[in-house]
């Protein structure tokens, strides 16, 4: 009998590397694949990231171990322009971006789900920690989002905007294990990245220094502002809102009695404006861009679990009304500190992932 086959996105760490031996065990022809995102000349400080040359042959190291065909393919254009272009305009319009959630739509569950197809394979497979589940019969069957059963590693944030077609075509093995689980598994099998560190950085960022990359790539251009209270007082200048995001304490600029923190970033006037921590506290804001996945838009409110950051932890009750244009006004049932434009809204059902957007003006 012919086996299926499921292209896997071998990043080079752990978890990709188990998620091909776990669906090759579980009699799936298996091909491994890892995408060349960034040039050549990178190589040197990308070395320890994903999209690095020593991923590409750690990753080969174990499609060798395990018994399975590997390639690498080049995607840098599309890399280039769905998420390191978008990141730049994000921070230069004064939001600050969340690039993972773009590489996964266009790049880990588009462009690689395309390539899959090409060469004959039925799904992708990634190393997330998150869960797909089907429902539904009769021609009503949609395709469920859950959190990965590890909620210390639950990566269903990242993948609010898959549609229902990627999630079809899209496998997740490590939903239901541990991170701890994950690792004891390579080293039991002997894999080399058992025990590789895993980066918490933005993968084409080095040092995480994202106003310095954004300059040394050409992006954008010094470019000197105010730094204004709440009431519109100069307090100071800064070198580009870029260096900046909400929240954000430390490395302002501005010596004052009491702490500052940022509090909004005002592209067109290319201010940075800070106020009290009182002046973070949001309790309403419209997403953009809203995507459902168990339902199409609600026609009424809905209850549910809204998560404002990755690790906003536990999230905040929150009640989400569907407006026209593919937008949401999200009441939050109370306010949370630092809701920041760019930034993902991720509404949740216990485990079930109900849908997201992209937060937008706060004030």
């Amino acid at each position: 009998m012919k086996k299926t086959r499921v292209v896997v996105g071998m990043s080079g760490g752990v978890d990709s590397s188990v998620t091909a031996y776990l669906l090759q065990k579980q009699g799936f022809e298996v091909i491994g694949v890892t995408m060349k995102l960034w040039p050549q000349d990178c190589a040197a400080i990308l070395s320890d990231k994903c999209c690095g040359p020593q991923a590409m042959m750690d990753a080969r190291g174990v499609a060798h171990h395990i018994g399975i065909p590997h390639y690498v393919v080049d995607d840098q254009a599309l890399f280039q322009k769905k998420v390191v272009d978008y990141f730049a305009a994000e921070y230069l319009s004064g939001r600050t971006p969340n690039p993972c959630i773009l590489c996964n739509e266009h790049v880990k569950f588009g462009s690689l789900m395309d390539r899959a197809r090409e060469m004959g394979a039925e799904f992708v497979a990634t190393g997330h920690y998150a869960r797909i589940e089907k429902s539904g019969a009769n021609g009503s069957t949609r395709f469920l989002l859950k959190r990965g059963r590890d909620l210390r590693k639950d990566q269903s944030y990242f993948l609010f905007s898959l549609r229902q077609d990627q999630l079809a075509a899209s496998l997740m093995p490590l939903g239901a294990l541990s991170k701890a689980e994950t690792r004891a598994l390579a080293a039991e099998l002997g894999m080399k990245v058992a025990d590789k560190e895993e980066s918490m950085e933005i993968c084409f960022v080095p040092e995480n220094d994202y106003g310095k990359f954004l300059r040394e790539t050409m992006h954008v251009a010094p470019r000197e502002g105010e730094i204004v209270d709440t009431a519109g007082k100069v307090l100071g200048r800064h070198n580009g809102i870029e260096n900046f995001t909400i929240g954000q304490r430390k490395g302002i600029g501005i010596a004052a009695p009491k702490p500052y923190y940022v509090v909004a970033l005002d592209a067109e006037k290319n201010r940075v404006v800070v106020g009290n921590n009182d002046d973070l506290l949001t309790s309403e804001f419209v997403a953009n861009d809203v995507r459902w996945i168990p339902f199409e838009a609600p026609s009424a409110p809905i209850e549910c679990t809204a998560k404002v950051r990755h690790n906003h932890h536990g999230g905040a009750p929150a009640t989400v009304t569907a407006l026209e244009n593919g937008r949401a006004r999200v009441k939050l049932h109370q306010p949370q500190r630092a809701v920041t434009p760019g930034q993902a809204a991720v509404f949740y059902d216990g485990d079930l992932v109900l849908g997201g957007g992209w937060i937008g003006n706060t004030k």
